[in-house]
């Protein structure tokens, strides 16, 4: 399974976004050799700027993420492991409630753009 961050999401859905290629190319590649997951925070994330726009821009971006794979909501655990991540890291609580679904669903992969997520964890596979 590969959790999939917003990071990637949004450098999909934006072709000039600078991880475009990489997120194509990376999605395509765990779609190809995993399950994906979206993180339930992933998900309000990347339907932001969709909601700022229109309704029918919400509609569009929420058929995209139907698409791409489950969403998984905060469990008790999930929530734990991310108020421990964060601790350790001072990472923002979203990003650490990401990396802490990857870990407590025992992911092969966490995948994003963000360079700070390296040292947490072995599965954090940067695009």
């Amino acid at each position: 399974m590969s959790v999939v961050d917003t990071s990637v999401l949004v450098a999909f859905l934006e072709t000039t976004d600078s991880h475009h290629a990489a997120a194509v190319k990376e999605l395509t590649r765990a779609r190809a050799t995993h399950s994906l997951l979206i993180p339930a925070v992933v998900y309000a994330e990347v339907l932001v700027g969709p909601c700022r726009v229109s309704s029918k821009a919400e509609a569009v971006a929420d058929r995209f993420l139907s698409r791409i794979g489950g969403v998984e909501t905060v469990s008790v655990a999930i929530a734990r492991r991310a108020a421990k991540i964060r601790a350790a890291t001072g990472l923002k609580l979203p990003d650490a409630l990401v990396i802490a679904t990857g870990l407590e669903l025992d992911a092969d992969e966490v995948l994003t753009a963000d360079q700070r997520w390296q040292s947490v964890d072995r599965r954090v596979r940067l695009i």
